[in-house]
């Protein structure tokens, strides 16, 4: 769907100070509300009665219809004052509904894409399986046509908010006798139904951010497929990227800020601050750190450029979030694994040196990033592979 953006009514600096003016307010319009759900959706709800949800999308949609030079400001400006209910979006705003309004059909975007942007409704991400992770083609979750819906039977894995999500974005497979890649197609599956079991995976800290779903003879309706039937895996990939330029993008932490810990580098000024707490600012191997750290927080917005490939972006902020750990535990030493009980803010160090291995997985390892700038920057042949036209049906399986 194609609007025209509106000509904007208010100039970049009134929009700034509208927005200041937002966040000023908000702790107020949250105070009452009871839950973490309860109060991201509220948070959302504000957003959108503000004019600022969805600034760049066009009205129809639900969105603000401005330009992208106002997305940027929204972003400048919030900086450190987002609500930690504001990541409970992240995905369905980050990464499905883009994809939605670049790829889905007229009615498919009515349906959902002004819910997602006012928070009305939360989303989670079904692709990777117990057999199909890096490999993400080989999936083996199955959809059958039965009248008016589709049935869907399989196993997902590794799936954040599955817990709280009203929609999951689904890939299946709906022919397995056509190529691995041709055979997928792309659902919104409501989460809310029989068919759909959902279990928490808990980790070694106690926390339980993924899920493993468990589909038995779920059903979507035939019109809420994404695009075309078997013509998924293009949309997979398209998902994939606004993931990466998410992932990439995520804004970068400060004191006032703790709840995106780990999803981001450590902010260089932290890290100065740090050193100076533990009176490292003279000791040449930390400054030579902090001098690599200025550098690649400086060229994150760079990697994340409209211009440029999203696995430029994620790939940077992964190294860069590494590096930024690396040297906080440098710095800290063993205070950034072990602390004393009182001090609130250790954990926030201990979570990022603990974390930073995990970001160069999520959103796709580091060597596939690699790959993908390989073969689609630098136009490098891509790896054989002998059963690129085999039915999937013959493709040998654990």
């Amino acid at each position: 769907m194609t609007t025209p953006v509106a000509e904007p009514v208010e100039s970049i600096t009134e929009f700034r100070a509208r927005v200041r003016a937002f966040f000023t307010s908000l702790p107020d319009v949250l105070a009452q509300v009871p839950g973490t759900v309860q109060r991201g959706k509220a948070y959302r709800r504000a957003l959108c009665d503000a004019g600022l949800a969805g600034i760049s999308y066009p009205t129809p949609l639900g969105g603000a219809g401005l330009s992208s030079d106002y997305e940027t400001a929204f972003r400048e400006e919030s900086l450190g004052l987002l609500p930690g209910e504001d990541a409970l979006f992240g995905l369905g705003l980050g990464m499905v509904v883009p994809t939605l309004r670049d790829h889905a059909s007229g009615e498919i975007q009515q349906r959902f894409i002004p819910p997602a942007l006012r928070g009305d409704e939360i989303w989670c991400q079904l692709y990777s399986e117990p057999g199909a992770g890096s490999d993400l083609a080989g999936l083996t979750t199955r959809a059958i046509r039965d009248g008016d819906e589709w049935v869907i039977t399989g196993q997902k894995v590794w799936t954040s908010q599955a817990h709280i999500a009203d929609f999951g974005i689904l890939l299946a497979r709906t022919d397995f006798d056509v190529p691995k890649h041709s055979g997928i197609t792309m659902f919104a599956l409501p989460m809310d139904q029989p068919g759909v079991t959902v279990r928490p995976l808990v980790q070694m800290t106690g926390a339980a951010e993924f899920n493993e779903v468990f589909l038995d003879e779920a059903r979507v309706p035939a019109d809420w497929v994404v695009g075309d039937v078997n013509g998924g895996w293009g949309l997979a990939v398209a998902l994939l990227g606004h993931e990466r330029t998410t992932l990439g993008r995520g804004q970068l932490t400060d004191d006032e800020n703790k709840s995106k810990a780990g999803r981001s580098p450590l902010p260089f000024n932290g890290l100065v601050a740090r050193a100076a707490e533990h009176d490292l600012l003279g000791d040449a191997v930390v400054r030579d750190d902090l001098a690599v750290a200025y550098t690649g927080e400086r060229l994150v917005p760079w990697g994340t450029s409209r211009r440029l490939h999203p696995s430029v972006g994620k790939l940077w902020r992964t190294i860069q979030g590494r590096h930024c750990a690396q040297t906080a535990h440098l710095i800290g030493g063993a205070e950034a694994m072990a602390w004393e009980p009182d001090d609130a803010d250790a954990d926030y160090w201990a979570y990022h040196v603990l974390n930073c291995r995990g970001m160069s997985l999520g959103g796709g390892t580091d060597e596939i990033q690699k790959n993908t700038l390989g073969e689609r920057v630098l136009g490098l042949p891509r790896e054989p592979g002998p059963d690129r036209n085999t039915p999937f049906s013959d493709l040998p399986r654990n």
